[in-house]
């Protein structure tokens, strides 16, 4: 081989050697190069955490300050709420706006309670006996004195009847004697005057005198006797009427307890079979408005005190009142004093043992405003 075909082959070993030299891969290089994509992929992710941090920290910075104004936003408006729900309700329907108009208080204590009648009765008779009628029903209405039922009146009637003759008796025999006074006083005058002359004796004068004096004690007797006639019968007369049942004041029946053929009695003596009253009349007249106010509150309550009512029937309409009295006694029980308040017009929605709700103001009701 010559020396040009050596130098050549061994140039082409040289140069493959160096080839495979360079596909080789060095330990040390793959090690580091290893660690450059795990340093860069460590260093991102802490990167986007600490920006995840900066901006959720940004984020609720903005809310809590976009929140604020509109948190005091609403409670501005929870509060002024309730002063426009109070204006609603204070506003006087048209019945009742000339007397509200003038007010100038403002509200200043809310409560409730019912109507209730200050004149009422439960009409009862004072004897007991069976129940011939009853002349009412619910609803009716009565006038004072007028009968509302009659109790059987029969011995009551034999027993007037009977001292009435007792009466006209006393009275016949008080004549009698009159008459036997009026002879004796004659007797004695005629005697007295032939006395004068001497024609009789003083025997005779002295018989003459005792018969006036025996009549005229007789006739004290029977005056005395015939008074005692008198009230025997008057008080059977009271008896009597007390088995018919009238209306002690004009109102309206409310409640019918008895039917006729009943026993009635003043008291339950009969047992559940026996009633103790014939009805219940209400002066409609007399309803007012009880309330109790809770005892830390009553400072606020006055005499005259302007007060809107509204039944709970008719939660619309609204009725000028004002305070009556205040009661000086409180319930330990409900820790509450109770209070009278007047309502200052009539209508037939009224009526006894409704619910009402009433708001009391700072001002007291005019005068004007009252007669209105």
């Amino acid at each position: 081989m010559s020396q040009e075909s050596k130098s050549e082959a061994g140039s082409a070993k040289v140069s493959n050697a160096e080839l495979l030299n360079k596909l080789k891969i060095d330990s040390d290089t793959i090690e580091e190069s290893s660690r450059y994509p795990t340093a860069l992929i460590v260093g991102g992710l802490a990167a986007a955490v600490l920006i995840f941090i900066v901006l959720m920290f940004v984020v609720s910075g903005d809310k809590s300050n976009a929140d604020g104004p509109r948190s005091s936003t609403s409670s501005q408006a929870l509060q002024s709420e309730p002063i426009e729900t109070k204006k609603v309700q204070s506003e006087p329907t048209k019945s009742v706006a000339a007397n509200t108009a003038s007010g100038s208080g403002n509200e200043i204590l809310n409560a409730s309670g019912y109507v209730v009648a200050r004149v009422r009765a439960t009409v009862s008779a004072e004897i007991m006996g069976r129940i011939d009628t009853v002349l009412v029903e619910e609803g009716m209405f009565v006038e004072q004195g007028q009968i509302l039922a009659e109790i059987d009146s029969t011995i009551a009637a034999v027993d007037w009847q009977l001292a009435k003759a007792r009466v006209s008796a006393n009275e016949q025999r008080l004549a009698a004697i009159e008459a036997e006074r009026s002879e004796a006083a004659r007797v004695l005058g005629r005697l007295a005057a032939l006395n004068d002359k001497q024609f009789i004796s003083e025997a005779e004068i002295s018989r003459a005198r005792s018969s006036v004096d025996a009549t005229s004690a007789q006739l004290k007797a029977l005056r005395a006797e015939l008074k005692v006639t008198q009230l025997s019968a008057q008080r059977q007369k009271e008896f009597l009427e007390k088995h018919t049942l009238r209306a002690p004041f004009s109102g309206v029946v409310t409640v019918k307890n008895a039917q006729p053929g009943e026993i009635i009695s003043p008291s339950s003596a009969g047992g559940g079979f026996t009633r103790t009253g014939i009805c219940t009349v209400v002066d409609m007249d007399s309803l007012e408005i009880e309330v109790d106010v809770n005892e830390s509150f009553i400072g606020r309550v006055f005499q005259g005190q302007r007060v809107l009512a509204t039944l709970d029937a008719y939660p619309d309409w609204q009725m000028p009142a004002k305070v009556i009295a205040v009661i000086p006694t409180a319930d330990r029980a409900k820790a509450t004093v109770r209070v009278r308040i007047g309502i200052q017009l009539s209508d037939s929605r009224i009526l006894p043992e409704m619910g009402v709700k009433v708001t009391f103001y700072e001002d007291a009701l005019n005068e004007d405003e009252n007669n209105d």
